[in-house]
């Protein structure tokens, strides 16, 4: 079968936004690519900071409540529908919930061909891009840089604390059939 879909999980300022872009330029189809974090910003307001929503703890944390899981669900489906359609589709996401944040997706993509990549950066690394970045809740990235990781499983994995955006997306490109 043909790739449908690449996932790629790894936990905030691990480089899954520079990947992707990398991985736009050396497939040679178009992929389209669909993030959690727009994904987030596209929800309303009022859904921010409340418990039906999404909110983000001093020192990292991010809870989700009922609202917020009803529209990541409507969103993973119609990704999932897109793929279906025949787009080829990256979605860059944070397995917040491990293996069952993986089930959620795979369910959702049952029957298209996935591949599931692992994206990972040294805390210590990931928390000094978070710094740099300026837009994240101190801490996010060094509690998210080993937890989305846990039971989760993949095809490939890529590590990004010493390697170059375009080299982990060359890997994961030279793995898409």
């Amino acid at each position: 079968m043909t790739t449908q879909v690449i996932v790629l999980n790894g936990g905030s300022s691990s480089g899954k936004s520079g990947l992707v872009r990398c991985l736009q330029e050396v497939l040679p189809d178009p992929w389209p690519a669909f993030g959690v974090d727009s994904f987030v910003e596209a929800l309303p307001a009022r859904m921010k900071g409340s418990d039906g929503g999404i909110s983000f703890a001093p020192d990292g944390g991010v809870h989700v409540g009922a609202d917020f899981r009803a529209l990541d669900a409507a969103w993973t489906e119609g990704i999932a529908a897109m793929a279906r359609a025949g787009a080829k589709v990256i979605v860059d996401d944070v397995f917040l919930g491990g293996p069952a944040s993986q089930q959620r997706w795979q369910k959702a993509l049952a029957g298209l061909d996935v591949l599931w990549v692992g994206v990972r950066c040294d805390s210590a690394v990931a928390a000094a891009r978070e710094i740099a970045r300026g837009d994240r809740v101190k801490g996010m990235a060094a509690a998210q840089a080993q937890l989305v990781h846990e039971g989760v499983s993949y095809d490939l994995e890529v590590d990004t604390t010493h390697t170059e955006s375009l080299e982990c997306a060359r890997t994961i490109a030279a793995r898409v059939g």
